[in-house]
Formats: structure tokens, sequence, C-alpha cells
């Protein structure tokens, strides 16, 4: 067995947890909407058709936060296509998957799903083929009183008190050649900004999120970060990062090291922001949206298939990747780190919510179930809120492809306001348990309530509609604390979680 320290005190803050970094995402895309929260005629589908079985799945996920419509179909979006009788919404072509959308849910409707879920709407506006015009538009729409055109328009569509929606994205990926109205920096900057600004002046408690690089990779990530701040830094709230992982070489351990590359993300965007920041003298800084993490890889060759066979159809199911339990191990790595940078990430979506590299599966008339990367994400928004806390970690490490000293063990840990304490811990170690040691003496007298561990002998077991249980939480091995020092063993390849209360 291996051993690992952790030293931890409530004077090592970070920051305040913002519950947003628990949030999601529904695209319309594959069958996210159609087929996954709305299925009029499904056995548990409500008056409004949403299936009652994934708004349990959803609930019990506590998601704070589902950003909507759009990825990459918000860059053709026309929003008014998505309001009014819905006998008169046009079925458009979404040139972003290749499918048709009919519009059946729309706006109305997806913020009547993310009541019913104890979600809030954060809502993109196009500003691909469309702009600044259109943007303030849909503001106007959602969140005016009455006594405009599109206020009114919403009231007489059915919704009498604004929709109160506070979190926007300007676009989407708009630095990408593959994105409907790709702009350079420049471009997108002036465009986000103007759009930000007049969109603020219809409603000015709104807060934007402006489009940072698509992924780590772009040719012009770091200089498209710099040219569109300096454009529209004082208008707009939050930068996007998007980052999805895969293991297409089929190697654990590199894999789960993928978090050290999402930490070095995390940091380089920090420090443009702060670099635009300082040279226009500005007094508030810009925090993160983490608005599209993942892991994404398994269902690509699955795609080409369906794309080639029912191009132009309906809700085909696209990007349905099936996680294993690897997949959990790294989501978890991923929930820390958003914790160990909780002073900067203050919005984070799991990219996506239903059938879509999503957490939770289903069935079209069938059932509903929980893929591995559901728990981690259950647990962290269940217990990872409060004050985020840095612990001083020591122990053992490995090297990888792409790393060096790659910790066996990696953590995170909030203190809640009612003076719990939660360890957040991965060990990566394929064969080896590790003995975790945290010194815990300046939390005064706590005691040990639980440990709770996901873990499987197999890394790549996965959870079916007929076996929903194969990768599921269990009881961990009680802790020994004493006189504030404990003691817990945390199995080879595990996630945990350790909570602690007064």
């Amino acid at each position: 067995m291996k051993n690992a320290r952790l030293i931890m005190d409530k004077d090592f803050a970070i920051g305040q947890v913002d519950p947003r970094i628990y949030g999601s995402f529904i695209e319309h895309l594959g069958r996210a909407v159609y087929g996954g929260i709305y299925e009029p005629g499904h056995p548990t589908a409500d008056g409004s058709g949403f299936r009652q079985d994934v708004l349990d799945l959803v609930r019990r996920l506590n998601v704070p936060i589902v950003r909507y419509p759009g990825g990459n179909f918000v860059s053709g979006f026309n929003w008014e296509d998505s309001v009014g009788p819905r006998e008169s919404r046009p079925h458009r072509l979404d040139l972003a998957w290749f499918t048709t959308e009919t519009n059946e849910v729309g706006l109305h409707e997806f913020v009547d799903w993310s009541r019913k879920a104890g979600s809030q709407v954060m809502y993109a506006v196009n500003l691909g083929t469309r702009g600044p015009d259109e943007a303030r538009n849909v503001v106007e729409y959602a969140n005016h009183p009455s006594g405009s055109f599109y206020s009114d328009l919403r009231r007489r569509n059915g919704a009498e008190e604004p929709f109160g929606i506070h979190l926007w994205c300007l676009g989407n990926e708009m630095d990408g050649p593959w994105q409907m109205g790709h702009k350079t920096a420049f471009e997108y900057g002036r465009t986000a900004n103007e759009a930000a600004k007049i969109m603020k002046w219809v409603d000015p408690t709104i807060e934007v999120v402006a489009c940072g690089s698509s992924h780590h990779g772009m040719p012009t990530y770091g200089a498209w970060e710099y040219e569109m701040l300096m454009e529209c830094y004082e208008n707009v709230d939050y930068v996007s990062l998007h980052r999805y992982y895969d293991n297409a070489r089929n190697n654990t351990p590199d894999f789960l090291a993928r978090s050290m590359d999402l930490d070095d993300f995390i940091r380089e965007v920090v420090s443009i922001c702060d670099a635009v920041g300082g040279r226009k003298h500005a007094r508030k800084k810009l925090n993160l949206s983490f608005d599209e993490w993942n892991v994404w890889y398994h269902s690509h060759e699955q795609d080409k298939e369906i794309w080639k066979r029912d191009k132009w159809n309906r809700a085909l199911p696209l990007l349905e990747d099936i996680y294993n339990f690897e997949d959990a191990l790294l989501a978890g790595s991923i929930l820390i780190t958003f914790l160990r940078n909780a002073d900067r990430v203050k919005v984070a979506c799991l990219a996506q919510l239903v059938n879509v590299i999503a957490p939770i599966m289903t069935r079209n008339g069938g059932g509903a179930w929980a893929q591995t990367i559901y728990y981690p994400l259950m647990h962290a928004s269940a217990f990872g809120r409060g004050t985020a806390l840095r612990p001083v970690i020591s122990g053992p490490v490995y090297d990888c492809t792409d790393y060096e000293k790659v910790p066996v063990m990696d953590a995170a840990a909030t203190l809640a306001e009612d003076g719990s304490v939660t360890i957040f811990a991965i060990n990566r170690d394929l064969r080896e348990d590790v003995c975790l040691e945290a010194d815990l003496r300046g939390f005064g007298n706590l005691r040990f309530a639980e440990h709770t561990v996901l873990h499987h002998d197999d890394v790549k077991a996965v959870n079916t509609e007929e076996h929903p249980d194969n990768v599921v939480p269990c009881r961990g091995e009680d802790a020994l604390l004493d006189s504030g020092r404990l003691t817990v063993r945390l199995p080879a390849l595990s996630w945990n979680v350790i909570r602690l209360v007064p």
C-alpha cells in the first residue's frame, strides 16, 4: 500500500464555490431533447410531454444551471422559430448536425422544464448568422415585464411573468471554421461587445459570457482570447473554455493525468484575462465559464455511419457515448480541478445532460439510467458547496507520456456553512491502495460521518438499461479520526468522498 499525506486548515481558503460549476448543457442535438427530456406518449411523460424518469435523475444531480439551446446549433438558430403556437413553428435544416429541427420544444417549454428540474436557464444567443439586434430582442422577450413589442409577445404566448434568465452566452465557439458565421477575434470581439452592451441596456441585471477558444489546441488559442477581450472586456463578465478528453491511446495512466492539462488551461486563460485587464487599467476581474467539458470519443465512428444513412432526419442518435469506469474517474478529477480553481472558475457545464455525451441515458419508450460519470457530479454537487479549501498534499507520483510527476492521489475539499468538511479524492494507481493521512486539527472537533467510494475492478465497466447498477457508489472503509488526524484507505483506482461533521 502507498501512503499520502494531506494537511488542511479552514484558513487555506481558495474562494467561495459558485454552485453553477455543477451545471450542465442541453443542445438541440441528437436525442438530448426529443427522446431525452421530452417524449410525449412515454409511460412517465407528464402533461407537457416531459419524461418524469429523466427529471427524477436530473433532480438527484441538483444541477443549478443548464446551458441551452447550443452549442454549434445556436449559430444557425432563429430564436423566434421556437416561440408561439407549435403548429406555426417552422421546420428548419440544422446545418450544425445535419438534421431537421421541428422546434416542437422551444423557449417556453424549456423554461418550464428547467423549473421542474429545479434549475435555471443559461441561454445562448446566435452571433454566427445573426447579431446584436436579435440578441437584445430575445432578452426583451425573456426578461422585460411588459409594455414593449417582445415582452407583450411573450405574454400573448402564455407567459405573463418574465422568465428572468440571468446568464447569457454570446454565441458559441466563434473561433472555429466549422461554426456558421465564423469570425476573426477582432470581428467577434466587436460583435460581442455591441451585443453585450445593448443586451444589458435592456436588462442591466444580466451577466454575459464571451467565447474563448473552442479548445486548447486551436492555432489561434491565446491570441484569440487577447484580441477579442481587447474589444469587449468592459462589457462582458466571463470568458468561456471548452475541453473534451479521450482515451484513444487506451492508456489509463495517461488518460487519468489529463486533469493536469486542465489546470494549465485554466491558468493560461486567467493570465490572459488579467493581462488585458492590466492593459486597460480595469478594476474588475473576468472570471471563467467552463461551459463545455467531458470525455468524448466513444461515439465518433458510430456517428459517421448515422450521418451516411439518416442525414436530415429528426433526433438522430448522435454522440451517444457509453461511458466506462475510467471515464468517471477523469470526470471526478476534472471536478477536483474546478474546486481547486474556485476563485476564478464560476460556471461549468458538463456537456451534455441526457443521451448526448451525457451522464443520463434513455431508450425511446423505455427506461432511463445513470452512466458512470453521473456519480462524481452528483457527489460534488451535493457536498462541494461553501468555501473551497486548498489541501497541501504529499505522496507518490508517476510519469506518463505527456506529464511528469503526476500525483497518484489528487484531492480537493470544501468547508460548508454548518462547519462540515468534505474531502474529494482520486486514487489513480491501477493496483495499489493509498493510505491517506490527513491533518485536520485546524477545524476543531470533527467526527467522521461517511466514506463513499466509486470503484470497479474493470476500468471498461459500463452501466446499461439491463444492468444500471454495475458501476455505482458504495460505502467505503470507516476512517479513523483521532485528535484531528484522519486515516482512511483509498482503494486502487477510485473516486472517494469523505465527510466529516462538527
